[in-house]
Protein backbone atom coordinates (compact mmCIF):
# COMPACT_ATOMS: atom_id res chain seq x y z
CA UNK A 1 0.00 0.00 0.00
CA UNK A 2 1.27 3.48 -0.82
CA UNK A 3 2.44 5.59 2.11
CA UNK A 4 -0.14 8.28 1.41
CA UNK A 5 -2.94 5.72 1.21
CA UNK A 6 -1.87 4.18 4.52
CA UNK A 7 -1.80 7.57 6.24
CA UNK A 8 -5.18 8.55 4.78
CA UNK A 9 -6.77 5.32 6.03
CA UNK A 10 -5.35 5.97 9.47
CA UNK A 11 -6.79 9.49 9.37
CA UNK A 12 -10.28 8.09 8.67
CA UNK A 13 -9.98 5.59 11.54
CA UNK A 14 -9.01 8.32 14.01
CA UNK A 15 -11.90 10.51 12.81
CA UNK A 16 -14.27 7.62 13.55
CA UNK A 17 -12.89 7.23 17.07
CA UNK A 18 -13.34 10.94 17.74
CA UNK A 19 -16.98 10.74 16.57
CA UNK A 20 -17.64 7.90 19.01
CA UNK A 21 -15.97 9.83 21.84
CA UNK A 22 -18.02 12.94 21.07
CA UNK A 23 -21.37 11.20 21.00
CA UNK A 24 -20.72 9.86 24.51
CA UNK A 25 -22.80 6.70 24.09
CA UNK A 26 -19.97 4.21 24.66
CA UNK A 27 -17.35 3.65 27.35
CA UNK A 28 -14.64 6.20 26.51
CA UNK A 29 -11.73 4.33 28.14
CA UNK A 30 -11.21 1.65 25.44
CA UNK A 31 -11.63 4.34 22.77
CA UNK A 32 -9.04 6.57 24.44
CA UNK A 33 -6.63 3.65 24.59
CA UNK A 34 -7.14 2.88 20.89
CA UNK A 35 -6.92 6.56 19.94
CA UNK A 36 -3.74 7.21 21.90
CA UNK A 37 -1.98 4.09 20.60
CA UNK A 38 -3.00 4.74 17.00
CA UNK A 39 -2.05 8.42 17.11
CA UNK A 40 1.30 7.67 18.75
CA UNK A 41 2.05 5.09 16.07
CA UNK A 42 0.79 7.37 13.28
CA UNK A 43 2.96 10.25 14.46
CA UNK A 44 5.94 7.90 14.84
CA UNK A 45 5.78 6.65 11.25
CA UNK A 46 5.37 10.15 9.91
CA UNK A 47 8.21 11.57 12.01
CA UNK A 48 10.62 8.66 11.62
CA UNK A 49 9.98 7.54 8.03
CA UNK A 50 7.60 9.68 5.98
CA UNK A 51 8.68 13.23 6.82
CA UNK A 52 12.42 12.60 6.35
CA UNK A 53 11.66 10.97 2.98
CA UNK A 54 9.48 13.84 1.74
CA UNK A 55 11.04 16.85 3.46
CA UNK A 56 12.50 18.20 0.20
CA UNK A 57 9.00 18.32 -1.33
CA UNK A 58 7.86 21.08 1.08
CA UNK A 59 10.23 21.70 3.97
CA UNK A 60 8.11 24.45 5.54
CA UNK A 61 5.04 22.20 5.64
CA UNK A 62 7.08 19.38 7.19
CA UNK A 63 8.48 21.66 9.89
CA UNK A 64 4.94 22.86 10.62
CA UNK A 65 3.78 19.24 10.78
CA UNK A 66 6.35 18.47 13.49
CA UNK A 67 5.01 21.41 15.51
CA UNK A 68 1.43 20.27 14.99
CA UNK A 69 2.41 16.83 16.24
CA UNK A 70 3.83 18.41 19.39
CA UNK A 71 0.60 20.30 20.04
CA UNK A 72 -1.55 17.27 19.29
CA UNK A 73 0.55 15.11 21.59
CA UNK A 74 0.20 17.62 24.42
CA UNK A 75 -3.55 17.84 23.86
CA UNK A 76 -3.75 14.05 23.85
CA UNK A 77 -1.75 13.82 27.10
CA UNK A 78 -4.19 16.27 28.70
CA UNK A 79 -7.16 14.32 27.38
CA UNK A 80 -5.75 11.04 28.69
CA UNK A 81 -5.22 12.66 32.08
CA UNK A 82 -8.84 13.79 32.32
CA UNK A 83 -11.49 11.66 33.96
CA UNK A 84 -14.37 11.13 31.49
CA UNK A 85 -16.81 12.36 34.16
CA UNK A 86 -14.92 15.69 34.43
CA UNK A 87 -16.85 18.58 32.85
CA UNK A 88 -13.78 19.48 30.74
CA UNK A 89 -13.49 16.02 29.18
CA UNK A 90 -15.74 16.68 26.18
CA UNK A 91 -14.08 20.07 25.58
CA UNK A 92 -10.69 18.35 25.50
CA UNK A 93 -12.00 15.73 23.07
CA UNK A 94 -13.23 18.48 20.75
CA UNK A 95 -10.04 20.55 21.03
CA UNK A 96 -7.83 17.55 20.33
CA UNK A 97 -10.03 16.50 17.42
CA UNK A 98 -9.85 19.98 15.89
CA UNK A 99 -6.05 20.02 16.11
CA UNK A 100 -5.91 16.65 14.37
CA UNK A 101 -8.44 17.70 11.72
CA UNK A 102 -6.40 20.78 10.80
CA UNK A 103 -3.26 18.67 10.48
CA UNK A 104 -5.04 16.02 8.38
CA UNK A 105 -6.47 18.66 6.06
CA UNK A 106 -3.05 20.15 5.36
CA UNK A 107 -1.52 16.76 4.72
CA UNK A 108 -4.26 15.45 2.47
CA UNK A 109 -4.91 18.66 0.51
CA UNK A 110 -1.42 20.19 0.32
CA UNK A 111 1.33 17.69 1.10
CA UNK A 112 0.11 14.34 -0.25
CA UNK A 113 -0.60 15.54 -3.81
CA UNK A 114 2.90 17.07 -4.00
CA UNK A 115 4.48 13.93 -2.55
CA UNK A 116 2.66 11.63 -4.98
CA UNK A 117 3.76 13.77 -7.91
CA UNK A 118 7.43 13.92 -6.81
CA UNK A 119 8.08 10.46 -5.36
CA UNK A 120 6.19 8.15 -7.68
CA UNK A 121 4.36 4.89 -7.12
CA UNK A 122 7.34 2.61 -6.43
CA UNK A 123 8.90 4.81 -3.74
CA UNK A 124 5.51 5.38 -2.09
CA UNK A 125 4.95 1.62 -1.96
CA UNK A 126 8.38 1.09 -0.35
CA UNK A 127 7.66 3.77 2.24
CA UNK A 128 4.19 2.37 2.88
CA UNK A 129 5.57 -1.09 3.58
CA UNK A 130 8.16 0.21 6.07
CA UNK A 131 5.59 2.49 7.69
CA UNK A 132 3.08 -0.34 8.19
CA UNK A 133 5.69 -2.49 9.93
CA UNK A 134 6.72 0.37 12.22
CA UNK A 135 3.08 1.34 12.90
CA UNK A 136 2.30 -2.17 14.12
CA UNK A 137 5.40 -2.14 16.35
CA UNK A 138 4.44 1.15 17.99
CA UNK A 139 0.79 0.15 18.49
CA UNK A 140 1.99 -3.07 20.11
CA UNK A 141 4.32 -1.16 22.46
CA UNK A 142 1.61 1.41 23.24
CA UNK A 143 1.36 5.13 23.77
CA UNK A 144 3.45 5.24 26.94
CA UNK A 145 6.41 3.56 25.22
CA UNK A 146 6.22 5.88 22.18
CA UNK A 147 5.76 9.24 23.87
CA UNK A 148 8.14 11.00 26.27
CA UNK A 149 6.86 11.41 29.81
CA UNK A 150 5.69 14.79 31.05
CA UNK A 151 4.91 17.89 29.09
CA UNK A 152 8.35 19.35 28.45
CA UNK A 153 9.21 17.11 25.48
CA UNK A 154 7.19 15.50 22.75
CA UNK A 155 8.10 12.76 20.31
CA UNK A 156 8.43 15.42 17.61
CA UNK A 157 11.11 17.15 19.69
CA UNK A 158 13.00 13.87 19.95
CA UNK A 159 12.55 12.81 16.31
CA UNK A 160 13.11 16.11 14.48
CA UNK A 161 16.91 16.22 15.03
CA UNK A 162 17.18 12.63 13.76
CA UNK A 163 15.03 13.49 10.75
CA UNK A 164 17.30 16.41 9.96
CA UNK A 165 20.38 14.16 10.13
CA UNK A 166 18.67 11.54 7.93
CA UNK A 167 17.76 14.23 5.42
CA UNK A 168 21.38 15.47 5.25
CA UNK A 169 22.64 11.91 4.81
CA UNK A 170 20.16 11.29 1.99
CA UNK A 171 21.24 14.49 0.21
CA UNK A 172 24.90 13.52 0.45
CA UNK A 173 24.25 10.09 -1.07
Amino acid sequence: MKATTLLTRQHRKVEGIFKKLENGRVDPLPLLDELSNDLAAHMAIEQEIFYPAVKAVDEDLILEAFEEHSLAELALKRLLGTDPSDPSFKARVVATKELIEHHVEEEEEDLFPKVEKKLGEERLLELGKAMKVRFDQVVEAGFDAAVPKGFAKTSADVTKPRAKATSKTAKAA
